[in-house]
Order: structure tokens, then C-alpha cells, then sequence
């Protein structure tokens, strides 16, 4: 027979074991909550040479100086653009987490700048193929992210390969960027195109890099939108435009931010208030002064 101490005792072990699960279930109900929360936007582009990772790091600073929590995941699967942008080196990278005893904490890399980011990786041949284990391991690796970050901002590679789609259909937002020129109109076109086909929920928005003027991108969003709305049946909005800006090649050729190291320039200026507008709503709003308005009247830029 059972004493009253044992009783008692598994009176106790049964109550802690309740408590326990149900601890268990509140914060995994927590963590599934805080990961509804996060913002999972994927930047993209028809053709490499736009821009498109140069915009994702300084994005995700502009994003940071707002009070955004941001994680900037370098999907370009085989190369190491955030690295080079940033001017930093990562000892691992996002394939890393298939190997065995390498979690989250250890891909994550807390840049300069305040960047915090999983580097894509350099070299690696086997991106283009993960088999189905590999997809379950990675996102349960990748789980994580949800719970540190506000917004996640994927930059994707360039162009129509599976594991581009595969990214920018299962962000809740998509970024598309293009510039003015035919070609970088052509390729975004192909992508809108895909999207559309294949998009449960479409969201994907456009920035127009290195303009010369708001009117300029004013041309190519419409020539987009209606094209878009003819052919595909898809509404498109613009997310915002970055003016052409030679600080911009001279942050490059230095491996930094143009965002860190001209934090006054006309392209700064431009992601700043492209980030203000992706958190708070409204349409991006530019102020471009006195050289500003000079440009515009005597248009030098164009020269």
C-alpha cells in the first residue's frame, strides 16, 4: 500500500508535470505568436547589377535607426555579396546549419554597423539542390529567427531559378528592384510575370534604383503598372526610388554602407524615408534642397 509521503509525492511530480506542460504550451503559443509578427520581406531583381543588395544592407541600417529589430538573411545562395557590402567575413554560413552540432546562434553574424545577418556562403555547389531532409533541417534551424527579429529581410538572387521563386513566394512581401534601363525593365517584367503565376497571396512592390528624378521613376512605375494590370491582372505599387548618387559607387569601392558612410547624400536620404514608409505607411517622401532643385532645373545629372 502507498503511504501518505507517496502519495504526496506523486500528487506533487503530477501537479509540476502539469505545470510544466503547460508552461511549455504558453510559450511555444508565445514564440508562434512573436513569429506572426515578424515581417518576412524578400528583395529581388529581374538582373543582377541593379542594386539589389546594396539597397538590403542599407535597408535593413535605415531600418535599425527606426527602432526595427532587422535580420538580414543573404539568400544569394553560392555567393557572399552581404559580406562584401558590409565589408566583413563570416566563418560560417547558411548551408552551414545542415551540418550536424551548428545551430542559429552560430550562423548568426552581428556585423559592423549594426547589421545582424547569415551570410550566403561562397563557393557552394550544392545550393541549387537540397533534398527534402535538408528543407526540414534548415527550417527548423531557422525557426529561431522569428523570435529575435521584427522584420527579416531576404535577399534573394537575381532572375528566375527555383530556389529565387521558392524565396519570393513564401515572403509576405516582395520587393522588386529595377532601373530605368530596358534590359533591368525586361528581366523585372519577367519576374512580375512569374510571381503573378504562381503567388497565392500577392504583394510585391517596386523600387527604381539610380533615377535621375522623381519624374523619371514616376515614368517607369506607370509604364510597369500598366503593363502589369494588361497582361498579368496584377496590381503593383511602388515601395519607393533612390536618386543616382556617385557616393554610392564610392561606398562600394570602400566595402561599406553608403548608408553608414554618407548618411547626408541624396541616396541615403532616399532609403531612409523608403524605410519610414515601409513602417509607418504613406508614400516615400524625399526632400532634396537647394542642390536638389538646382539639378532639377538645369538638369546636370542627366549631362
Amino acid at each position: 500500500m502507498e503511504d501518505q509521503a507517496t502519495r504526496l509525492r506523486k500528487l506533487v511530480e503530477d501537479k509540476t508535470g502539469q505545470v510544466q506542460e503547460s508552461l511549455d504550451q504558453s510559450l511555444a503559443g508565445k514564440a508562434e505568436a512573436e513569429d506572426r509578427k515578424t515581417r518576412v520581406i524578400a528583395i529581388t531583381s529581374g538582373k543582377g547589377g541593379v542594386g539589389k543588395t546594396n539597397l538590403t544592407v542599407n535597408l535593413a541600417i535605415a531600418l535599425g535607426m527606426e527602432g526595427q529589430r532587422v535580420l538580414v538573411i543573404d539568400a544569394d545562395l553560392g555567393m557572399a555579396n552581404v559580406d562584401v557590402v558590409l565589408g566583413s567575413l563570416s566563418k560560417h554560413h547558411l548551408l552551414n546549419l545542415l551540418d550536424d552540432g551548428v545551430e542559429l546562434s552560430d550562423v548568426l553574424i552581428h556585423g559592423p554597423y549594426g547589421v545582424t545577418y547569415i551570410s550566403g556562403g561562397s563557393g557552394i555547389e550544392k545550393a541549387q539542390d537540397f533534398s527534402m531532409a535538408d528543407r526540414q533541417r534548415l527550417m527548423q534551424k531557422l525557426s529561431g529567427c522569428g523570435q529575435i527579429a521584427d522584420i527579416v529581410l531576404v535577399d534573394t538572387g537575381a532572375g528566375l531559378g527555383k530556389i529565387v521563386m521558392d524565396f519570393i513566394l513564401a515572403a509576405d512581401e516582395v520587393l522588386l528592384v529595377t532601373t530605368p534601363e530596358p534590359t533591368a525593365l525586361t528581366d523585372a517584367y519577367a519576374v512580375m510575370k512569374a510571381y503573378s503565376m504562381y503567388a497565392t497571396n500577392k504583394n510585391i512592390k517596386l523600387v527604381v534604383n539610380r533615377v535621375y528624378d522623381e519624374g523619371e521613376s514616376r515614368d517607369v512605375v506607370s509604364k510597369l503598372q500598366q503593363t502589369s494590370q494588361k497582361f498579368l491582372k496584377m496590381p503593383i505599387e511602388c515601395a519607393g526610388y533612390i536618386y543616382e548618387d556617385r557616393n554610392v559607387i564610392g561606398a562600394v569601392r570602400k566595402q561599406k554602407p553608403f548608408l553608414a558612410m554618407k548618411p547626408n547624400s541624396i541616396a541615403s536620404k532616399c532609403v531612409q524615408a523608403m524605410a519610414k514608409s515601409l513602417i509607418y505607411g504613406g508614400d516615400m517622401v524625399v526632400k532634396q534642397g537647394w542642390r536638389g532643385f538646382l539639378r532639377q532645373i538645369f538638369n546636370f545629372s542627366r549631362k
